[in-house]
């Protein structure tokens, strides 16, 4: 049976069809009551205007706003192609999705780059409180006398406010211009690379509706000033109107001025009619799609978890990942029309900035494209695109290439830096999946972290067996069997660096030591800790991932495990984000926040801890980004007395990745720069004696990249946040060692 409930669709042309009658009714309502303004200080609305004139105003602009709307339905008829997503409004997320609104709405999100941000903003507000005056003026229109209520002082006010906004309208425009078009020192990369014709177009609309807007009041002052002597006196604080009115009258034109008046308001109503056709057709469409993506940003699931999908062992779907148009949701497809093409999410990726074929901003307007090219009405893709390229079928692969796809590192930038709240990493790992699950199609070393992981338990593909051998020489370290009862506080999840990488064994023992000395209750697994997944789920094997997932949760629900402590953000993420979709619910917490917890209560006395130099900290991607935990580290390093704690240029939500995020610690670069190379050079460039990470995967990125520069230990130390607070008790002890052995002596 056919279903024949309304659809969003539907409520479109619904809606467009409502405004345009309503206009229209305006129209025939200030004709039938003829109601008058007697105010000597006022303004007659389309004074000067013939009747012919104003007959098409109320008819072209009805039928614009109609076909518009029609136009625009088709675009929601796509996003109604995806699959399901709730997103619906409840009394749990009401507050959090207006909240989002407001940040879109208010520029609060554009203002985090403040040049593009004030220069939007004096696009925008202007062009809203216009919008607002010219509705003001016909609401008072319609009004009768007795209501009426724009003349006197009022007026005044209502022309000095629609003067300095449209001011403010141009400026902002002039500036678009000049940072699309002027100088290459004014043009970011991210504009100049994706520059096109309806740029141009919508931007020499704008400034048409301004200046033919400042043209037609200049004449319509002039005009009236000549027959009526009150109208100079009602218009002296339009600041921009008035002057240019005085400037007519002065040249000898004022008795022209009638027709002039006419020439440039039918030059602005037909800007404006240029404004409605466009905007259902190219990216001024964002005026619409993009507050109501940022309304709709509020999701089911934890930012850094990945979208379920179901268990692969029991479910009867044939297809798994994303493929085509049908398989995103229909949010991400709307993801794709709400776009602004400001390219931020292009000036962040680590992946583009080190020469790697994936551009975000590509990858959202490539399944626009397809999407625009395979619908049952085809409409304009996001934006303009080469003659040449062509979409035959609703693949996303036909404009997407795997090459982009691996090289993402899921650092998670791209989402966090876009202004209307755009999900780009989701699309690439749904993407993933589909390489992976139904192609196969996969780099081939991680074809060898696969059959490590599970045949061994791990991606190393070393034996579970030596998964504990960090702690042998360790006191006070209990290690469980899987099927123990965990009587400790803590489960301490080791991971698979901190149990199998050189390097992150010193991590282990470094936390083991310090959560001894704080007298923190905690055991390991050892043997019967397994990896979380998190490579195998980012890289698209979910097979693999929930095999892995289901085993960890049947063992750590059997031992009735409640607090975990990692030093690994992408096994915190896991445990805490994702494990909940199988069953396991667990209270993670990062090393990190744990050390900033024993050293404010006093568990942990860092009162002698002290380390000389400078240190800089460079943020994990999914301690940061995935998990908004920014602090924390922070506040350990800075408990450590002597250390001059500074910052590297890109730090916090914009901090660079360090390369292997997404899989891609068990994957090479081989195209561009190394991205742990550009990161170590940039951290290296704060001056830094010692650099301080929260991630194994950054420990050793950062570490093999400061090495490559040819600058050793005894130099740099790049060491875990664990590491160094540990360094810098045993220095602080030693002093006080010497003091007791020196009095125990003189004794």
């Amino acid at each position: 049976m056919s279903d024949r409930r309304i659809q969003p669709n539907h409520l479109v042309i619904s809606l467009g069809i409502v405004v345009a009658l309503f206009m229209v009714a305006s129209g025939v309502a200030s004709l039938v009551n003829g109601f008058h303004d007697d105010s000597a200080i006022t303004r007659e609305v389309f004074g000067n205007i013939p009747g012919p004139l104003k007959l098409a105003f109320y008819s072209t602009i009805p039928l614009l706003i109609i076909w518009g709307a029609v136009l625009f339905s088709y675009r929601v008829q796509n996003w109604q192609r995806g699959a399901p997503d709730n997103r619906a409004t409840t009394r749990e997320n009401a507050k959090r999705r207006f909240g989002d609104f407001r940040s879109g709405v208010y520029m609060k999100t554009l203002l985090r780059e403040p040049a593009a941000g004030v220069m939007h903003s004096l696009i925008y507000f202007p062009f809203l409180i216009l919008l607002a005056v010219t509705t003001v003026l016909e609401v008072n229109h319609q009004a009768p006398p007795a209501l009426k209520f724009l003349h006197g002082d009022v007026y005044r006010a209502y022309t000095l406010v629609g003067d300095i906004a449209g001011v403010l309208f141009l400026t902002g425009i002039v500036w678009a211009i000049l940072r699309r078009y002027g100088p290459s020192r004014y043009r970011p990369y991210r504009i100049r690379i994706k520059t096109r014709p309806e740029h141009a177009a919508a931007l020499f609309v704008f400034l048409t509706i301004g200046v033919t807007g400042f043209g037609a009041e200049a004449f319509r002052i002039a005009a009236q000033a000549g027959t009526n002597g009150h109208a100079i006196e009602a218009e002296t604080w339009s600041i921009i109107g008035y002057p240019l009115a005085q400037a007519i009258t002065d040249s000898g034109l004022a008795a022209r001025a009638s027709g002039w008046h006419q020439a440039w308001w039918i030059a602005h109503v037909v800007s404006f009619m240029a404004f409605l056709a466009l905007l259902p057709i190219t990216m001024l469409r964002h005026m619409f799609t993009s507050p109501l993506n940022m309304y709709l940003r509020d999701r089911d699931r934890p930012k850094g978890a990945m979208r379920p999908i179901p268990n692969l062992m029991e479910t009867e779907l044939e297809s798994f990942g994303v493929s085509t148009i049908e398989e995103f949701t229909w949010k991400q497809l709307l993801d794709t029309d709400s776009c602004t093409m400001c390219g931020r999410c292009t000036s962040v990726c680590p992946a583009h900035a080190t020469g790697k074929p994936l551009d975000p901003r590509e990858i959202v307007l490539k399944t626009g494209e397809v999407m625009a090219a395979t619908g049952s009405t085809v409409v304009s893709p996001p934006i303009g695109v080469d003659p040449e390229i062509t979409v035959s079928t609703n693949l996303v692969f036909e404009r997407v290439t795997g090459e982009e796809l691996w090289a993402c590192t899921s650092c998670r930038a791209c989402d966090e830096i876009c202004p209307v709240n755009i999900e780009i990493l989701d699309k690439i790992l749904d993407m993933r999946r589909y390489l992976s699950l139904m192609e196969s199609d996969f780099p081939t070393e991680l074809g060898t972290a696969y059959r490590a992981m599970e045949n061994s338990g791990n991606p190393w593909g070393l034996s579970q067996g030596a998964r504990a051998e960090w702690a042998d020489d360790l006191e006070g370290v209990t290690i469980l069997d899987g099927g123990d009862p965990l009587e400790s506080e803590y489960l301490y999840w080791v991971g698979c660096a901190g149990s199998f990488d050189d390097k992150n064994k010193k991590v282990s023992r470094a936390m083991a030591e310090l959560l001894t000395l704080a007298g923190v209750s905690f055991s390991i697994l050892g043997p019967s800790e397994m990896c979380t997944g998190d490579p195998a789920r980012r890289s698209g094997n979910e097979y693999l991932f929930q095999m892995m997932a289901a085993q960890n949760v049947e063992t750590l629900n059997a031992m009735g495990v409640v607090k975990i402590i990692t030093q690994c953000p992408h096994c915190f993420n896991t445990l805490g984000n994702e494990y909940p979709q199988l069953g396991g619910h667990y209270e993670v917490i990062h090393h990190s926040q744990l050390l900033e917890w024993l050293i404010e209560s006093g568990r942990l006395d860092v009162s002698d801890a002290r380390l000389d130099g400078r240190l800089v900290y460079h943020d994990s991607c999914y301690l940061g980004r995935h998990n908004d935990v920014y602090q924390a580290p922070r506040r350990v390093v800075g408990s450590i007395g002597g250390l001059e704690v500074v910052e590297a240029e890109r730090q916090g939500t914009k901090g660079m990745c360090c390369g292997a995020g997404g899989g891609r610690m068990w994957m090479e670069e081989h195209t561009g720069k190394n991205i742990n190379v550009e990161r170590s050079q940039e951290l290296l460039a704060t001056g830094a004696d010692r650099i301080a990470t929260a991630c194994p995967f950054c420990y050793v990125m950062i570490d093999d990249g400061v090495k490559g520069e040819g600058i050793e230990d005894d130099q740099v130390q790049v060491a875990d946040v664990a590491i160094h607070l540990l360094d810098a008790i045993r220095a602080g002890e030693t002093p006080a060692i010497q003091e007791a052995l020196t009095a125990a002596t003189e004794g």
